[in-house]
């Protein structure tokens, strides 16, 4: 079953899938879009150069820069289709994903998590891409 987000995006949920592992959507349609945005994996380094220790912080921050970017576009939450997610080996990952939520304030984005070995600096945990449109 289909629901939308808004008349250009819509969630892609056929009957006979199994639902979501999270909340999230399996696949998001976008029709009729004149503008995106693509972040690069945004890094959880904080505005005054520092990197928090705990995971759910480094998503908070990471989260922080994400919507501001997307607000410099014109842009917010409900404009994100597609969010990708890195977070590093053994790190717990309800606080990454509880983060997400927050920020999307329950706006439904296709949404990938991936476990990695190592990020580029060793004090990162995770980091995120988003893709929004307009």
């Amino acid at each position: 079953m289909a629901t939308t987000s808004d008349s250009r995006r819509r969630q892609l949920n056929p009957p006979g899938l199994a639902p979501p592992a999270a909340n999230y959507a399996h696949a998001v349609e976008s029709t009729g879009v004149t503008r995106m945005v693509h972040t690069s994996g945004i890094v959880p380094t904080s505005p005054d150069g520092t990197v928090p220790d705990d995971i759910g912080e480094q998503s908070d921050v990471v989260w922080a820069t994400i919507l501001a970017l997307l607000a410099d576009a014109d842009m917010g939450p409900t404009n994100v289709v597609s969010v990708t997610t890195y977070a590093v080996v053994g790190e717990e990952l309800g606080p990454v994903m509880a983060a997400r939520d927050r920020a999307l304030g329950g706006h439904l984005a296709a949404s990938t998590l991936v476990t990695v070995p190592a990020l580029a600096n060793p004090a990162w945990k995770m980091e995120i891409a988003v893709v929004a449109t307009a």
